[in-house]
């Protein structure tokens, strides 16, 4: 018993660090625009599409090189997609411009990925398989990986923002838009470099979850909703609160399949979300943001 209960934590930790990254990833183009990005689920799956589908299966690259690539192309492509809809209706009269505009991408890049790749699932066989013993338990070779990342992720971004030009001028675009701009920083240009940084946190999240799930068309269908609702719980717009939020939520629903059956695991995070919006929407650390 104390072995599953081990083995239950530990993965809970891991899926607990995927949704620390969607939350962290919501928190950043939040933080930088004003806006929500509802279309980062469907970026999250092109981005296992692009590097699974192409770089590995169909052009054989090898993986440090198809994941450089893979990078290189969806920050590109975040920062077309802060180019082309974030800015132009961050400034607009009514947030529901840009909701809408987001929704309507992610439409786009399901159809697309459905045209270009169709509509089978596949993975890629032997990438991150295998388990380590720790004790009496059997914890696979992903769940660590997972961690360990999504650490260096964490760590690294607060790195980048604390000690870098960039990284200055992004807490302050996030603190007061127009103060930054009269102090001379380039809002639009740092909006851009935002969510290509996000976009590519999406493509993290891409690689790591596909040795525990196909690769599919709703392949972050339920971890985008769950990263929403991490943020949420930690404390919205707070980085470490994405982190601490994700890791409650995902230890709490794994914990879950001991007292529930396994088909309620999904709703416990949901579950959560509804209880701290109504208890304490502020979250975990909403009163340190």
């Amino acid at each position: 018993m104390a072995a599953t209960i081990i083995q239950y934590i530990i993965s809970g930790i891991a899926i607990g660090f995927i949704y620390a990254l969607v939350g962290i990833e919501y928190t950043l183009v939040w933080n930088s625009s004003g806006l929500l990005n509802f279309s980062h689920d469907r970026l999250i799956t092109l981005g296992a599409y692009i590097f699974a589908g192409t770089m590995i299966i169909k052009l054989n690259i090898n993986y440090p090189i198809a994941i450089f690539l893979t990078f290189l192309s969806m920050g590109i492509l975040g920062a077309l997609i802060a180019q082309g809809i974030f800015n132009p209706l961050r400034n607009m009269r009514s947030n529901i411009f840009a909701v809408m505009g987001t929704m309507l991408l992610g439409r786009i890049i399901a159809e697309l990925i459905r045209l270009i790749w169709g509509p089978v699932p596949f993975t890629l066989p032997g990438f991150m398989t295998g388990t380590v013993s720790i004790g009496s338990a059997q914890i696979s070779k992903a769940n660590i990986i997972i961690m360990i990342v999504s650490i260096l992720v964490a760590v690294s971004l607060q790195l980048f923002m604390t000690f870098t030009k960039i990284g200055k001028a992004m807490r302050c675009v996030a603190q007061n838009k127009r103060a930054s701009s009269l102090m001379g920083i380039n809002v639009t240009q740092n909006i851009c470099i935002t969510t290509g940084i996000s976009a590519i946190i999406c493509t993290i999240i891409a690689i790591l979850v596909i040795p525990l799930f196909n690769v599919t068309t709703t392949l972050a269908a339920s971890i985008g909703l769950k990263g929403f609702s991490a943020g949420v719980i930690g404390g919205f717009g707070y980085l470490p609160g994405a982190i601490v939020g994700g890791l409650f939520i995902g230890v709490v629903e794994n914990l879950s399949v001991l007292f529930l059956p396994a088909v309620y695991k999904d709703v416990v995070s949901f579950v959560l979300l509804i209880v701290f919006l109504v208890v304490r929407p502020s979250g975990f650390l909403g009163k340190r943001a």
